[in-house]
């Protein structure tokens, strides 16, 4: 009977190891789920997207706001994404039309944006009295990308001397109590104080009395859990949705606060070298071997220099200066790759997180600027339909049932005085000479309209074209030309017929004809 030696065991083993290995990534077709000594470390669970976030919402949502507190690029970054999305406000136009034909119905328009605009001061759209309407877009869409979500409480009371009885109350995102887990008596399941149906729907919110880390003043209160249930038909939960089935939002941060955090520390490093550096540190080289035959140096073993000073060396002595070379060759690209991976991260540009626009030009600049630029539309049309439109929706509803605005057929079709557009913050140009261009040959060929143009740079094409007629008017009657009126003055400066040469004097001086009664 023949036995195998110890070594041609381990060999077998070996072997039989591997083919158990080859079996086990045949099954696995693609390259990413194979496993080998590259991705033993990599360790990857198929958690739903609530049990993600429940194990990570506190200490992202409080780290995010540390580093925006103390990063200046996490700022810079933040403020970026609120400008351009937000910026000075998205304005509403509304746009109710006839019950016959497209026409606008001006007279009812007029008297809905008058209201709405009266309304969106602090002291009635703000229960706290302290946010503009402007202000209230602001913070949202601040506190959703920061804290990964944001509420806003419905409040049916007239504040400050308004007659609408309506105003908004904004919560942060840790009042909602994130512990609260389980099955109410209802049957409906709870999810971090969200309270929800079985087809995942928000039934109810569960908020705290008080905010938790409010200890500094409200101890007594925070020690002891209270909640307040309220309503989803009050609340406006804003919040990203990542996966299906999140119930709860993530900060726009959370792939970045890691290298922020790595970066500040890598700053931190550097100017304690470069300080280093600062205090010239020298040593003296001395080949006399006598001074240190009896363990004694008489002479000086530190020299203290001063600006201008001039030392003398003994005979020998050589002096060597300690040279760290900091800051390091290195820093700057470490620096810029970093900040490019925070600001992909986050949803800007570079130029935008770092201020630095050493390698900038216009093409890179414009693709830099267009690719931003999609991300902030998009951003725009979630705060329009999640925000914009919802609460506008509430107000209108509110103003007619107090009387305040009288809308003939309103309880019949609310939506129809509804209609509107919202318009965002002006798109910034790169080169203002070279797309007015642009836009010109887009517009007479057809692929865009002079009200798309208006409208994306933040502009109210109807309220653009009144102005217009009101300029051109009075500039016709007091006989100026202007050479950037294409109606008297072609491109190359030359006088050509007016437009409205066969227009009555009389008709010169008519106000715009007001539309009739909706009715």
């Amino acid at each position: 009977m023949a036995f195998l030696g110890f070594g041609r065991v381990n060999e077998l083993k070996q072997e039989l190891s591997e083919a158990k290995s080859r079996n086990a990534n045949l099954k696995r077709a693609y390259a990413a789920a194979q496993s080998n000594r590259l991705t033993s470390d990599w360790i990857s669970q198929s958690t739903s997207a609530d049990s993600e976030v429940k194990g990570s919402i506190k200490q992202v949502r409080n780290r995010a706001r540390q580093l925006v507190r103390d990063s200046d690029f996490a700022k810079a970054a933040l403020r970026a994404v609120r400008n351009n999305v937000v910026g000075t406000g998205i304005k509403r136009q509304s746009q109710v039309k006839m019950k016959r034909g497209d026409r606008l119905a001006e007279d009812i328009n007029t008297r809905i944006e008058r209201e709405w605009k009266k309304w969106g001061v602090a002291d009635r759209c703000h229960a706290g009295g302290k946010l503009s309407w402007t202000d209230i877009q602001r913070l949202s869409i601040t506190s959703t990308l920061e804290s990964g979500e944001c509420f806003i409480r419905f409040i049916r009371q007239p504040f400050g001397n308004s007659k609408i009885p309506f105003a908004l109350e904004i919560i942060e995102s840790d009042l909602l109590d994130d512990d609260y887990n389980g099955i109410e008596k209802n049957g409906n399941q709870v999810r971090m104080g969200v309270e929800i149906d079985k087809w995942d729907r928000p039934i109810a919110y569960h908020f705290l009395d008080f905010h938790p880390g409010d200890y500094q003043f409200s101890y007594a209160n925070t020690a002891i859990k209270k909640r307040v249930r309220v309503p989803a038909e009050e609340v406006l939960h804003l919040y990203l949705i990542e996966r299906p089935g999140q119930t709860r939002g993530m900060s726009a941060f959370a792939s970045a606060i890691m290298r922020l955090r790595n970066l500040s520390g890598f700053e931190e490093s550097e100017i304690v070298a470069a300080r280093a550096t600062a205090s010239m540190m020298a040593f003296v080289k001395t080949p006399d071997q006598d001074l240190f035959e009896d363990g004694n140096y008489d002479q000086e073993s530190v020299l203290d220099f001063a600006p201008g000073s001039i030392r003398r060396l003994a005979p020998g002595e050589e002096m060597q200066f300690f040279s760290p070379n900091r800051p390091d060759d290195g820093f700057s690209p470490f620096v810029q790759q970093m900040l490019r991976a925070v600001a992909a991260g986050v949803g800007c540009s570079y130029t935008q997180v770092s201020s630095d626009f050493s390698q900038s030009n216009y093409s890179s600049s414009r693709l830099e600027l267009l690719e931003t630029r999609a991300h902030y539309r998009t951003l725009q049309q979630y705060v329009i339909e999640s925000l914009c439109e919802k609460v506008f929706a509430k107000w209108l509803e509110m103003a007619v049932m107090s009387g305040v605005l009288e809308l003939p057929g309103y309880d019949i079709d609310p939506e129809r005085y509804e209609e509107g557009k919202w318009l965002p913050p002006a798109a910034q140009f790169v080169d203002p000479q070279k797309e007015a261009d642009a836009y010109k040959t887009l517009i007479r060929s057809g692929v865009m309209t002079l009200s798309q143009v208006v409208a994306l740079h933040g502009g109210d094409f109807d309220e653009q074209m009144r102005q217009r007629e009101k300029e051109v008017k009075k500039t016709k009657k007091m006989g100026i030309v202007l050479d950037t009126d294409p109606g008297q003055v072609s491109n190359n400066g030359v006088f050509q017929p007016s437009l409205f040469s066969n227009v009555e004097e009389s008709e010169m001086n008519d106000d715009i004809p007001q539309d009739e009664e909706l009715d």
